[in-house]
């Protein structure tokens, strides 16, 4: 017996030596910025991969009925976790809070019911824009639940953000008085959820580690999703199958460094780096979709990108706080 468990005792430790390099050159080339700066780098990282998830998804949702494609993109976000699993053990993802974990996927699949019920009626500007919502509802609630500190710059860096918002999606939106407002009424309900589950997020970091805590999402979505995809299931192509694996590790990616800018710095100091997400929308938008950006986009990206800059610089000289580890 003893020779047939060395092998996979090989492998563990091959996948524990690839993921130590990786945390290892990462934490170094960041170990000297400031905690709400390595934030705001890990919150862009984020926003740009969540981008191009964005992308995937509504190439995806036009094909396959919305919940089906929810449902898959977090099985296979969760499938291509298990290599992490299989290295570290089971017992290293075991949830302290289990409670926790599950409401925060709860919180998180009706928001992204509502958001994909959405998606293939809206653009992916309009969709980016009208996300940019969930900041307000999250640095409120992080101020009420967390008593976080409100500094002015965050404030005025998340007005700033939301001026740039109304300023691209804002005729847009006038414009939708038709059938197609209802879509985008019904992508604004997901904001203040999406914002909850955040919240529980940040809760959980205090219990959990990275790992834990984006395994049990995909575990918990998965779970609540399947009963809604199950009636107008379809068979995917060849090309959608490999298109569902791109978008899990696109997803677990993205929901990696999401987390990982929570352990950083305080969540309302973080939240500015989402305006970025429209710069990355449009670039995105006019490669895949040949959608030109028109003026009032290319106005209120410029004022995004220079508010999410300015309150970077002004985070930068605060006083660090005790670097958390995940």
């Amino acid at each position: 017996m003893l020779p047939e468990r060395a092998k996979p005792a090989q492998n563990h430790a091959w996948l524990r030596r690839w993921q130590h390099r990786i945390h290892t050159s990462v934490q170094r080339r960041t170990l000297h910025l400031p905690d709400a700066t390595r934030g705001l780098l890990w919150a862009a990282a984020a926003g740009l991969m969540f981008t191009a998830l964005n992308v995937l998804m509504r190439l995806l949702s036009l094909q396959i009925d919305p919940f089906q494609t929810q449902f898959l993109r977090y099985v296979f976000g969760l499938l291509v976790l298990l290599p992490m699993v299989w290295a570290n053990g089971l017992a290293a993802y075991r949830p302290q809070q289990v409670g926790g974990q599950f409401l925060r996927g709860a919180l998180h699949t009706v928001a992204l019911c509502l958001w994909f019920l959405a998606l293939p009626h809206i653009s992916l500007a309009d969709t980016t824009a009208i996300s940019f919502t969930t900041p307000l509802f999250i640095m409120l609630g992080a101020y009420i639940f967390f008593r976080e500190p409100m500094r002015w710059e965050r404030w005025l860096a998340t007005l700033l953000g939301f001026v740039g918002v109304l300023i691209v999606v804002g005729p847009k939106l006038a414009a939708s008085s038709g059938g197609n407002g209802i879509y985008h009424l019904t992508m604004l309900a997901s904001a203040p959820l999406f914002a909850a589950s955040f919240l529980v997020t940040k809760a959980l970091t205090r219990y959990e580690n990275t790992g834990t805590i984006l395994l049990w999402q995909a575990i918990t979505v998965s779970l609540f999703s399947l009963p809604l995809a199950l009636p107008n299931w379809q068979a995917p192509t060849a090309l959608e199958w490999l298109i569902f694996l791109a978008c899990g590790a696109l997803g677990s990616a993205s929901h990696y460094c999401l987390t990982r800018s929570l352990l950083s710095a305080d969540i309302s100091a973080t939240q500015s780096a989402k305006f970025l997400e429209l710069v990355w929308a449009a670039i995105m938008g006019w490669l895949v979709f040949s959608d030109v950006p028109a003026l009032n986009t290319i106005a209120g990206g410029l004022l995004i990108s220079v508010a999410t800059v300015w309150v970077a610089r002004r985070e930068a000289r605060q006083p660090a706080l005790p670097t958390k580890q995940p």
